[in-house]
């Protein structure tokens, strides 16, 4: 629930749409609830941060993430959950009404019931370094479409061949914020940064070859970076990344209303 569904809510209440027992059981949910003896579902955090919980279903068995997710959906808001196997998948989505399974991404998705529309000035860039990278692009793409945000997606525009970043460049400048995803060296970053005045947020990946060292290389590089401003988010964490462009997103069209 969000400050809109807050909003609307209110509305009806004093339009005498709604009665005021009918307006309490909707609001018996907030701000938590309790998931039988192994969660307490936080249905009050998109109304304080404008992100909702989300479900981390690596390191959860699939009732877990079930019952977790069931409980998040069953306000009408929707539900993700992350780090899905596809295995697990299979059980949550047979058990979770309207829960749909990204294989590539890893995510289960329940679409909210009313989509939470534009909730962005403009477009969140999702760019990928290697075709290795997908997944973690995907992931970060489809969980900023998920809390309302418009995507462009430009893929395989690694630094191997510098003249793709160029030709994209143009549609980039448009956008808002980018989220720069790539493993090996992960140079893509600072490319981009010197190339565009939105903020950049780099996701390392762990693709790459020995000394790669599951994405170390990478991050190191973004991290030393001689591109000033690049924010850098955790190996592999398109989810984290995507949840930062969206609060850039976000804010930038709260500043261009007021």
């Amino acid at each position: 629930m969000d400050r809109e569904d807050i909003r609307q809510l209110l509305e009806q209440v004093k339009s005498g749409a709604l009665g005021l027992d009918d307006a309490l059981e909707r609001l018996r949910r907030l701000p938590f609830e309790r998931v039988a003896d192994m969660a307490r579902v936080d249905h009050h955090r998109e109304l304080r941060s404008g992100v909702p919980e989300v479900v981390l279903g690596e390191f959860k068995s699939a009732e877990q993430i079930a019952a977790i997710l069931g409980a998040l959906a069953g306000g009408g808001a929707g539900a993700l959950a992350t780090r899905v196997d596809a295995d697990k998948a299979e059980a949550v989505v047979r058990q979770v009404p309207g829960a749909r399974y990204h294989a590539g991404a890893r995510l289960v998705v329940v679409e909210a019931a009313h989509p939470r529309g534009d909730r962005g000035r403009g477009v969140i860039a999702v760019m990928s370094a290697g075709t290795s990278d997908l997944p973690v692009a995907e992931e970060a793409a489809l969980t900023a479409e998920f809390l309302g945000h418009r995507v462009a997606r430009v893929t395989d525009v690694g630094v191997a061949g510098l003249h793709r970043v160029w030709a994209a460049s143009e549609e980039l400048r448009r956008c808002t914020a980018a989220i720069v995803v790539a493993g090996m060296e992960g140079a893509l970053p600072s490319v981009v940064a010197g190339l565009l005045e939105c903020p950049i947020v780099a996701v390392p990946t762990s693709v790459g070859y020995g000394v790669g060292l599951g994405g170390f290389a990478a991050m190191l590089t973004m991290l030393a970076s001689c591109s000033p401003g690049i924010a850098v988010v955790n190996i592999d964490n398109g989810f984290g990344a995507a949840v930062a462009a969206a609060r850039i997103n976000r804010r930038a069209a709260e500043a261009a209303d007021e």
